[in-house]
C-alpha cells in the first residue's frame, strides 16, 4: 500500500484511580493535555489545526450532544471537519480509518483524534460503571440485567465459558500467561497503572469474580487521555523524520459468525477484519514484528489472535503455550502492558492504547521494553458487548515504518 498517510505525533496523559488526596482533572483538561503532547511530538501547534479536522471520541463523562464541536470550542481551534465516533473500544482506530480517508480525498492534509474520560468521578451505582442507557434499556435489560449479568466481566465470563465447552482443552493457566506477561510489560512502562509484577500462582489464586473470571482477569478502571496526530504523506515528510504508516485496514460492525438466531459466540469480527487488514498490507501474520491487541481480558486477546489468523480457532492455548510473549520473544504481545495492567480510561478511550503503542514500537520510543528492529506491526480496537456475541465492532490496523 502507498504510504500517503502517517501518524506523526501521540500523547498519553498519566493515569489516575481518583483516590483520596489525588488531583482530580476534568475529561476537558485530560483532552487539552493529550492533545498537547501530541502536538509537541508533531512538531506542530492547535493553530495548525484551523481550517483541518478534528476527531474526538465519546466519553461517558461528556455532559453534550454535539461534544466534538464542544471540544473544538474548548480547544481553541476552528476545525473545516468533525469526526466524532462512538463505537466504543474500537473508537481511536475508526477515526484513524476516516481521517485518512478525508486526507486521501484531500480534503483536509491533517487532523488532531483526542479521547479522554473519567469514569471514576461520575456518580452511579458502582465506581466505574455509569448508568448509562445502554445498561438500562433495551437488550441488556430485558435479557441479561434481570438474572444478574452486572457489566462487562459477567458478559464475557458467558463467553469465556461457551468457548471452553467447544474447546476444552483450554487451561487457565494459559490465560494467566498472557495476564502476568502484560504485567511485566507494564513494570517497564513508566505510564502504566499496575506495575508491580505477579505469577501464573498468584493470578490462579486471584479471587473469582463471575466464575471464570478472576481478579486479575479483570481491567482496572482509570481516568485519563490520548490524541494521535495524522497527516498526509507530504507533511509526515517535512516535519518528521520518524513517521508511522497506516499500511493496511479494515473494520467489522456487528459481526455474526455463522446463524443470525444462534451465532458462534467464540468467534469474533476480527476473523473478517484481520485478514482484510492484512491483505491491504501485502503481508501475512507471521510478518508482523507485534502484535497490539485490545486486551480488557486476557481470553479477548487470545481469540484475537485466532481470528487474525497466528492460529486455528480453538488453538490459541496452544499458540500462547508455545510462543514467548515477551518484547524480547518470538511473539511480542502487549508491550506497554496494555489495558490489563496499564489501565482503561473508559470504555471508548482505552482502544486508543494498542494503537500509540504500535506506533511508538515503530518509531523506536519504547524505551525498556522496544521490540528490536521492529518495522511492522499490528493494533486492534474492539468496542461493544451485544447480546448473544462478543463485539459490536472489531477493527485491525497494520502500521509500519520505512525501515
Amino acid at each position: 500500500m502507498v504510504q500517503d498517510v502517517a501518524i506523526i505525533g501521540t500523547g498519553r496523559t498519566p493515569y489516575s484511580r481518583a483516590k483520596p488526596g489525588e488531583t482530580h482533572y476534568t475529561v476537558d483538561e485530560y483532552i487539552a493535555w493529550a492533545a498537547d503532547l501530541a502536538l509537541q511530538q508533531a512538531g506542530l501547534t492547535k493553530n495548525d489545526f484551523d481550517g483541518q479536522g478534528l476527531g474526538v471520541a465519546h466519553a461517558e463523562a461528556a455532559h453534550t450532544v454535539n461534544w466534538s464541536a464542544a471540544t473544538a470550542e474548548t480547544l481553541g481551534i476552528s476545525p473545516q471537519l468533525l469526526l466524532r465516533a462512538d463505537q466504543g473500544g474500537a473508537s481511536a482506530t475508526s477515526m484513524l480509518i476516516r481521517a485518512a480517508a478525508m486526507i486521501r480525498e484531500g480534503i483536509v492534509d491533517r487532523v488532531l483524534v483526542v479521547g479522554a474520560d473519567t469514569p471514576l468521578s461520575i456518580p452511579s451505582a458502582a465506581p466505574g460503571l455509569p448508568l448509562s442507557p445502554e445498561r438500562t434499556r433495551g437488550v441488556y435489560w430485558d435479557f441479561q440485567g434481570p438474572f444478574g449479568v452486572m457489566g462487562a466481566t459477567a458478559q464475557f465470563g458467558l463467553v469465556l465459558s461457551r468457548y471452553r465447552h467447544q474447546f476444552p482443552g483450554l487451561k487457565f493457566e494459559t490465560l494467566g500467561k498472557i495476564a502476568v506477561n502484560n504485567r511485566f510489560h507494564a513494570s517497564l512502562h513508566p505510564g502504566a497503572i499496575y506495575r508491580e509484577p505477579f505469577t501464573i500462582e498468584e493470578y490462579m489464586e486471584s479471587r473469582m469474580l463471575s466464575d471464570p473470571m478472576r481478579l486479575l482477569d479483570c481491567v482496572p478502571i482509570v481516568n485519563g487521555g490520548l490524541a494521535y496526530v495524522v497527516t498526509s504523506g507530504e507533511t509526515a515528510r517535512k516535519l518528521s523524520d520518524k513517521p508511522v504508516w497506516l499500511r493496511g485496514f479494515a473494520e467489522m460492525n456487528n459481526f455474526y459468525h455463522g446463524s443470525r438466531s444462534l451465532p458462534d459466540i467464540t468467534t469474533t469480527g476480527f476473523a473478517a477484519s484481520g485478514p482484510q487488514a492484512l491483505k491491504m498490507a501485502g503481508i501475512s501474520p507471521s510478518d508482523l514484528d507485534f502484535f497490539q491487541p485490545y486486551d480488557d481480558y486476557p481470553f479477548i486477546s487470545m481469540m484475537t489472535i485466532e481470528d487474525w489468523g497466528f492460529c486455528k480457532k480453538g488453538e490459541g492455548g496452544s499458540f500462547i503455550d508455545d510462543h514467548d510473549l515477551r518484547f524480547d520473544g518470538d511473539f511480542p504481545l502487549s508491550t506497554d502492558g496494555g489495558q490489563l495492567s496499564g489501565g482503561q480510561p473508559g470504555g471508548a478511550i482505552g482502544g486508543f492504547m494498542p494503537l500509540i503503542e504500535a506506533v511508538m514500537q515503530l518509531r523506536g520510543d519504547a524505551g525498556e521494553r522496544q521490540v528490536k528492529g521492529a518495522q511492522i506491526g499490528a493494533a486492534c480496537g474492539f468496542g461493544g458487548i451485544p447480546y448473544g456475541r462478543p463485539g459490536r465492532s472489531c477493527i485491525s490496523i497494520v502500521l509500519g515504518n520505512e525501515g
